[in-house]
């Protein structure tokens, strides 16, 4: 759902290690982050307060002042409550993402069986080059049966899992070790182009345990950090993920529906033992909101252009290779004649506060916004593990 609030952002810099508790926003040195009253003095102490602002001043004054939010009003743990905020809450910084791993073992394929694997992996960019993810299949035969063996007993689940990751990788395996420096020809592995890419180049193949416990350990790879442009008109951040399924069934890969033909004849159990996440808070994400909400923030130059000179009003205190919390407050007009009845949207307000994390000022703007509005929701983690499962049929 589309989010049309007039949002201000603002930045703590690195190096301002306490929230002012003297003097009033036009007293705020560039960059610096405070807390003010209904009166414009700063303070740390919200709670007396009829409303609030966040105030930070600015580097460029010119024909404006300190830049600050609308009038905020909360819950404060005492007293009564007219607020008119509706959302309070503050995200962690995870800088650094999971991948997503599986693991796939119970393997019930005969001696001389034909297995194929399939791989479906998703990202942004994945999505946009193929239809329904990128889709590989590897096809091998289970190793025969000896002279004198059972040709009803499962195969030697060490030797198969090697002969599938031989055809993954394209290199040479033994007893799951990859030997990097043994590709099995000068053919491009899977039948990719060398110059493009291989199926190594997005995930890492393993195997763990040993006999018929072993395991098949298969993990997505960190996505590529492209480059990033020094045009500050440019909006190169993108949240992005990589997540994958896997599918083992009996058989060679055919042209039928892939969506529906694999859910047959499943001969392994595939469990996610731990799934990719975004990464939040990451420096990049916080100078990319910076510039989406640039127009919200100046007085006047309130577009970015791609010559310097033409962005004067543009403020940047993102600090390369810092992690960021943030604390979003969503709030609506204070004075509720504002607000009169017609045939269109109410505009609400959003206020993104990014302060470096595990920073003593983290912790003494997290108490001060609580001293007026009450409690911060705070519920996320930054590593999710899940188990799911694909089961033999």
């Amino acid at each position: 759902m589309a989010d049309f609030s007039l949002t201000t952002v603002f930045v703590v810099p690195v190096g301002q290690d306490t929230l002012p508790s003297s003097g009033s926003t036009q007293d705020l040195t560039a960059g610096q982050v405070g807390l003010a009253l209904n009166d414009y003095t700063l303070a740390t102490d919200l709670s007396t307060a009829p409303y609030f602002y966040v105030a930070q001043g600015r580097e460029i004054t010119y024909l404006q002042g300190s830049k600050r939010s609308d009038k905020i009003k909360g819950c404060p743990p005492s007293g009564t409550c007219r607020s008119n905020v509706t959302e309070w809450y503050k995200v962690g910084a995870c800088p650094t993402p999971t991948n997503q791993i599986i693991e796939i073992d119970d393997w019930t394929v005969k001696c001389g069986d034909i297995v194929t694997l399939t791989l479906r992996a998703h990202s942004s960019y994945l999505d946009t080059l193929y239809f329904n993810g990128l889709t590989r299949s590897v096809t091998v035969n289970a190793p025969c049966c000896d002279c004198d063996g059972d040709p009803c007993v499962n195969t030697d689940v060490d030797g198969l899992i090697d002969l599938v990751m031989e055809k993954l990788t394209g290199y040479n395996v033994t007893s799951g070790v990859i030997d990097w420096t043994s590709p099995i020809s000068t053919a491009p592995a899977n039948g990719a182009n060398p110059d493009n890419w291989s199926l190594n180049t997005y995930f890492t193949f393993s195997k763990s345990g040993s006999g018929d416990t072993a395991k098949l350990v298969i993990e997505g790879k960190t996505l590529t950090a492209y480059g990033q442009p020094c045009d500050v008109a440019a909006f190169p951040h993108e949240y992005d993920r990589m997540w994958f399924r896997a599918f083992v069934y009996e058989g060679p890969a055919t042209t039928a529906d892939f969506i529906v033909n694999d859910a047959c004849e499943l001969v392994a159990t595939v469990a996610t033992v731990q799934t990719s996440n975004y990464a939040t808070g990451t420096a990049a994400e916080i100078a990319q909101l910076e510039k989406n909400y640039y127009s919200y923030q100046a007085g006047f130059l309130k577009h970015l252009y791609r010559i310097a000179g033409y962005n004067a009003n543009f403020e940047s205190y993102v600090a390369s290779g810092t992690a960021y919390d943030t604390f979003y407050i969503k709030f609506n007009e204070l004075d509720a004649s504002a607000y009169n009845w017609g045939d269109y949207i109410k505009e609400d307000s959003m206020v993104i506060i990014a302060v470096p994390t595990g920073t003593q000022i983290a912790t003494d703007l997290e108490v001060a916004l609580e001293t007026a509005l009450g409690e911060v929701s705070d519920n996320n983690t930054c590593i999710s593990t899940t188990t799911t499962t694909t089961t033999t049929t």
